[in-house]
Order: C-alpha cells, then structure tokens, then sequence
C-alpha cells in the first residue's frame, strides 16, 4: 500500500463529511431534457417522464482536455458538437458528467447526481460519472486529483448505498452481459482507456473496504 493511499484510509471516517463540491451546472435546458429522454428511449428502449437514473455504479474519466474551461465548455451545450462525429450519428445529445475534478482536486458538480448523463456506453441510465481534468501520457492525472475522487467515492457510496460497482471508463464493456447493460446496438462501442489503470489501482487500494463488487470477468 502506498503512503498516499494509507494517509487516506487513515483519514476515511472524515472524508465524506469534510467533502467541499461547488455546483457548476452545465446547460440543462428542455432541449437537453428531450434529447435525453429520446436517447433512453432510442437506446435503451424506456419510456421516461423525467431524465432520471438509479445510482448503482460509479465511472471514473479523464477529459483529455488541459483545462477546465475546456473541459467543461466540451460538456456545456446540450447538443453535440460537430468534433464527435464518432457518436454524433448515435444521438444529438451531448456528452457530459455529474462531475469534474479540476487538476488541483477541486470538484465541480455539473448536474444533479441522479439525472441521466451521457458518459458511458450501455450504462448511463445507472452510472454516475466523474470526470477529471486533463489525463493520458501528456498530462498524467494528478496526486490532488487522486485525493478528490477517493473522497468523493466515499461520499456517493454513503448517500447512495445500493451503488454496487466502482469502475474505470475502460473496463465498461466486462458489462455486456448483465443486467446493468441496456445499449440495444451490438455495434456501438468505443474503445477506451480513461481514466488509466495505475490511477483506478490506487482509487481501489483506497476505497477497498467500501467492498464494491468484483467487475464481471467475461
């Protein structure tokens, strides 16, 4: 165990209650809502009054930008934009997250944490995401960000205790076969490698005695 993940299970009784989140709402207007409500039922095949999801998991990201002011302008406008042509066909509903940890661990809630973002193929309907600011080899996510999602681990788990599963942007797809997953096009996936490997060891070493469930294997 490192140093690093033992000062913060020392410290796990205090991390949810000593928790700082300042709200930075993301546009979420009524073309936002439609799009969403159209995305669940395009893509999951449900019929929804209100945009919202049942927290059982929790995804962590990165989002490949440098800044935050870039990171959440990517996120802010309801439709998406015409740089994702990948997904754009999929639906016109804009990625986003609940949240965003800037590089200096701050964390921003873009959205209330049980309204539908689009962040994670096949499992948005029951998925909270955090995104971090920044990540990949140029700009490795940092020790301040590190600290920020452990901490906010622990405080979703505390509010939401049926969230069963902790997992990495790339390990989305070991889902394919539960009932968790709801994406109706076998084609639709991407490949992924957020928020890296070395970065969700770490966030696990910290978080172990929350006992989430072992990721499905197949």
């Amino acid at each position: 165990m490192s140093r690093l993940v033992f000062i913060y299970c020392f410290f796990l009784f205090s991390c949810s209650s000593n928790i700082k989140i300042i709200d930075k709402p993301i546009i979420f207007d009524a073309e936002r809502k439609e799009l969403t409500l159209e995305y669940l039922e395009n893509r999951y095949g449900l019929l929804q009054k209100e945009p919202t999801l049942t927290p059982r998991m929790i995804v962590l990201h990165w989002t490949a930008f440098s800044t935050l002011e870039a990171s959440f302008n990517a996120f802010n406008p309801s439709k998406l934009p015409n740089w994702r042509p990948d997904i754009k066909n999929v639906s016109g509903l804009n990625v986003s997250s609940q949240f965003m940890v800037d590089r200096n661990g701050t964390i921003y809630r873009l959205m209330p944490e049980t309204t539908m973002a689009r962040h994670v193929i096949g499992l948005n309907l029951c998925a909270i995401g955090i995104e971090n600011v920044g990540g990949g080899e140029k700009q490795p996510l940092t020790k301040e960000q590190l600290k920020a999602n452990i901490d906010l681990i622990y405080y979703l788990k505390e509010k939401y205790s049926e969230i069963d599963f902790l997992i990495g942007h790339y390990e989305y797809t070991k889902f394919e076969r539960t009932p968790l997953w709801l994406e109706k096009d076998a084609k639709y996936r991407t490949k992924k490698t957020d928020p890296g490997t070395f970065f969700m060891k770490n966030v696990r070493e910290a978080t172990q005695n929350l006992e989430f469930k072992e990721i499905p294997k197949f």
